[in-house]
């Protein structure tokens, strides 16, 4: 199941045998303006992050705005008056240049603070909205079922929201006050410009349009591959993950996987960078164009007000305005049309992070925290059940009671629904067909908070927490999470109390590899880790053990089942395992082949009746002699 979740594509995306991204949407100004549905929700992110930064980049990007036209105006007056004082060499005109000269300099160096202080607020609104996005990313992580994180098209939406979309609220109200600021600016250049012609006007808007059309359809394909490449680009990841961690580094070595894998991820590589570099080439050419379009006008209008000024139409400080200001006023449509691209492009991305938040979840539908006949034990009537999106009935027609105090034996093959029980008895899964009640309710109804802590488990597949000692037992109850006391107690239960003696700083001890001065445990001890656990909490009534003893030898399995038995002479014990010296202990013992029970009865019920168990039986005890 892992590596479908990572390197899993499905049959409608395209994946890693496609040479070829997807076809281009068509160009329309409906899809463009779709797109931006997405600001609102943006910029109130942004501003719900911080109200005060907010207000500091829109106050500054107004002022931004405004300065430069003022600057091009004092420009102008202080040309004329360097000319005048030049000619006439009278004292007050010379003092008057000298003014325009300091009043240009205060503009500018004012300016030059309030850059400054934006790009200061921007970076610290930045830390704060990446941070806030990723806590808001995994907090609806939390509340995915367990079947949607097993769904590889859920892993695309999440690696798409956590790629960029961090960067991209801020980037769209970054971009939405720098529109603003550019339009301020323009409104008082424009002004300037319509003074010596409006044709001028006409010439600038003219010349920027075609470059601001094919920067919005650049932007929209970029977009489009980067979401056709998202599990591509998420197998790239996994295949780091397997080359750069010292839990897959043992295979890698000892069976000669580097190169291959290397291989493979330099492929994914070569497949995606053909695509890019083909956008690249094409977008690069298309501005290179465009953009020589808008220095020919540049130009023309520069030809066009040196003739007026030649011919004594305009003073040499009006000519110096008009130049700076056709230039400026360039650069200010320039950056507004590529704001709005930019908006456009942010939006895009931003469906992204949307598109994932509003993933639909199932709020838990139960509110009871006891049953109506309480003493019943569990019980499983005609429960069938099918993994999503498949056919195959995982479960099928299991009808089963476990009063409190019995111990129950699950054995059987791999694949046989073992485990699959035991994720629909803690209700990580629901019953396809029939239902499972516990105390005469269905799980349906319970409170899952109330369900699962009377509920202490430990699968096969336990997690090692890169943690320490003491939190990877107390994660066990969240409740308890830093009771030593606790951790001591249940330690002594899953008799890893000796391993942990040994340690240098026993519950504080760093486990894993993963940080510094970290210690790293047998497979065996690990799992007497994980079995101290499931013995934290003590409210628990039912207790799973999912083969908890695979890596351990007979001696240590022996002596956790004697206590195992000893610890939940009142509870519901429920063991998966392969060894039949275990599970000889269980009152009942049921036998489960391809999802369907075979047999059920005690050990020497079973052995009585010569099937499928006494089968495995004997052939394990053959093993022994």
């Amino acid at each position: 199941m892992a590596a479908a979740k990572i390197g899993g594509t499905n049959p409608h995306k395209p994946g890693l045998g496609d040479s070829k991204p997807p076809a281009q949407d068509p160009a329309s100004w409906r899809n463009y303006l779709g797109v931006l549905k997405y600001s609102r929700r943006g910029i109130e992110l942004v501003w719900s992050t911080n109200r005060a930064l907010t207000i500091g980049l829109a106050v500054g990007s107004l002022l931004a705005g405004l300065l430069p036209g003022g600057i091009a105006w004092i420009g102008k007056h202080l040309v004329d008056s360097i000319v005048l004082a030049a000619r006439t060499r009278v004292t007050a005109d010379e003092t008057a240049a000298l003014t325009w000269v300091v009043a240009e300099l205060g503009l500018v160096l004012l300016l030059a603070i309030i850059v400054r202080t934006l790009t200061i607020l921007r970076s610290l609104l930045r830390q704060q909205l990446g941070q806030r996005i990723n806590v808001e990313i995994l907090e609806k992580a939390l509340t995915l079922e367990l079947e949607q994180f097993e769904d590889s098209e859920l892993y695309d939406k999440m690696t798409r929201a956590r790629r960029e979309a961090s960067a991209r609220p801020l980037s769209l109200v970054s971009q939405t006050f720098e529109l603003g600021q550019s339009i301020i600016t323009l409104i008082g250049l424009g002004a300037l410009l319509a003074a010596f012609s409006p044709a001028a006007l006409l010439i600038l808007v003219a010349a920027a349009l075609p470059a601001f059309v094919a920067e919005l359809k650049f932007s929209g394909d970029a977009f489009r591959l980067s979401r056709w490449r998202t599990p591509e680009t998420r197998e790239q990841i996994y295949l780091e993950t397997v080359l750069a961690r010292e839990d897959h580094a043992k295979e890698v070595k000892l069976f000669g996987l580097g190169d291959r894998f290397l291989a493979r991820y330099k492929k994914i590589f070569a497949g995606l960078y053909a695509a890019d570099r083909a956008l690249t080439i094409r977008r690069g050419l298309w501005a290179l164009g465009l953009g020589t379009i808008g220095t020919l006008a540049f130009y023309g209008m520069y030809l066009w007000v040196a003739t007026a000024t030649m011919a004594g139409a305009i003073t040499l400080g009006s000519m110096t305005m008009y130049v700076v200001v056709f230039r400026q006023a360039q650069q200010s449509l320039a950056t507004a049309l590529g704001d709005i691209g930019g908006m456009y492009e942010d939006n895009l991305y931003l469906s992204n992070l949307y598109e994932f938040l509003d993933t639909p979840t199932t709020a838990p539908s139960g509110r009871a925290t006891a049953g109506p006949t309480p003493g019943d034990g569990i019980r499983f009537e005609d429960v069938s059940f099918a993994y999503p999106g498949s056919d195959r009935l995982a479960i099928e027609e299991i009808t089963l009671h476990i009063p409190p105090g019995s111990k129950l034996a699950i054995v059987g093959d791999n694949g046989s629904g073992k485990t699959t029980l035991i994720k629909l008895l803690t209700r990580l899964y629901e019953p396809t067909r029939g239902r499972i009640t516990l105390d005469g309710l269905d799980l349906r109804d319970w409170d899952p908070v109330t369900l699962h802590r009377r509920i202490g488990v430990i699968f096969q597949d336990f997690v090692r927490y890169q943690l320490t000692v003491g939190e990877n037992i107390g994660a066990g109850d969240n409740l308890a999470y830093e009771d030593e006391d606790r951790w001591d107690e249940a330690a002594d239960r899953g008799l890893a109390k000796p391993i942990i003696e040994q340690l240098p700083n026993r519950y504080k001890t760093q486990l894993g590899r993963w940080f510094k001065s970290g210690r790293e445990l047998s497979l065996g001890q690990w799992q007497k880790v994980a079995l101290a656990r499931s013995f934290m909490r003590k409210e628990a009534d039912i207790l799973v053990l999912d083969e908890p003893t695979a890596s351990m030898d007979a001696e240590a399995e022996m002596r956790i089942f004697e206590r195992f038995r000893e610890l939940t002479e009142d509870k519901i014990a429920i063991v998966i395992s392969h060894r039949f010296s275990t599970v000889r202990m269980a009152d009942q013992i049921i036998v489960l082949e391809q999802g369907r029970e075979r047999e059920r009865g005690s050990h020497a019920e079973l052995l009585a009746a010569n099937g499928r168990y006494a089968t495995l039986f004997h052939l394990q005890a053959q093993g022994y002699r």
